[in-house]
């Protein structure tokens, strides 16, 4: 299975991550790196690689250049990555011995995050569809990030992926205004939608970051991690207050319009939440 497997990977100034990701995938054939012309070490340290075939392309939005890179894989499957991704090697025992045919177009993985190296307990990040069958998927633009798409039936995996990025603080934070932007305005143009308990809390505004605090530290077990732990669940109440400001904002000044949200070229790549047709996983 694994020759029959592309890994593509979304870069912008991944310096910090991309180097421990690339030497988990020594196995591929061929790994397509889609970079949005990074300023850092990132086309560097990614030629470095025999197996890399690294590719530029102006960022517009999530969607289009997740399926641009998706047009330059040339096998059956793909291997989705983010750049601060790493693959354990449970989880690549567990492709390498998938078997075709399969009546699977998508697999699933569930995370565990980790902060500065140390998994933590638990986390709100969701499972994602990882791995799939490229002519059977196509990414759609979905609030600050993206979902995939795909006819048929999908599974999970039993192996988890590890999510564990090492770039600053600061890159994080400068992130965290852009996606709480466009999360708003979906939020607001899917007033009439159902919407999950999260996105339900998030509308009524005053709930969602105290919610979002308790419910990592206790419910996921953060409390029990030290630190990391704290900082983890710092990370997503502030991520919650930014995105409750937006939405005040808009109803106090702009009750009638959603809140605009400007294209930028070399915008933040998203942490992900993609859904099936079949299967949700949302993030909170």
């Amino acid at each position: 299975m694994l020759s029959e497997i592309t890994p593509l990977i979304l870069t912008l100034n991944e310096a910090p991550n991309i180097q421990r990701l690339l030497d988990r995938l020594r196995w591929a054939r061929e790994v397509v790196v889609l970079d949005s012309f990074s300023t850092d070490a990132t086309e560097t340290t990614a030629r470095s690689h025999s197996n890399v075939t690294f590719v530029r392309r102006a960022f517009d939005d999530h969607a289009s250049q997740w399926n641009f890179g998706l047009d330059r894989i040339r096998t059956r499957w793909v291997l989705s990555l983010d750049a601060d991704y790493l693959v354990t090697d449970e989880l690549l025992e567990e492709i390498a011995q998938l078997r075709e045919p399969t009546n699977a177009t998508a697999y699933f993985a569930r995370f565990r995050y980790c902060i500065g190296g140390r998994p933590l307990r638990g986390s709100l990040y969701p499972p994602r569809a990882i791995l799939f069958q490229k002519a059977r998927a196509r990414y759609v633009q979905d609030g600050h990030t993206q979902r995939l798409e795909f006819d048929g039936l999908s599974q999970f995996l039993r192996g988890c992926m590890l999510h564990d990025d090492r770039k600053p603080l600061c890159r994080w934070l400068e992130t965290q205004r852009h996606y709480a932007r466009h999360e708003a305005r979906k939020l607001i143009e899917s007033s009439k939608k159902p919407l999950s308990l999260a996105d339900w809390l998030r509308r009524l505004i005053w709930p969602a970051a105290p919610a979002a605090f308790v419910y990592t530290l206790l419910v996921k077990g953060c409390l029990f991690d030290g630190w990391p732990g704290w900082y983890y669940a710092l990370q997503r109440t502030y991520a919650e207050l930014l995105l409750s400001l937006e939405l005040l904002d808009h109803r106090i000044s702009q009750p009638d319009e959603p809140p605009r949200v400007a294209k930028v070229a070399d915008g933040p790549r998203p942490r992900e939440s993609q859904t099936s047709r079949q299967v949700e996983a949302t993030t909170v």
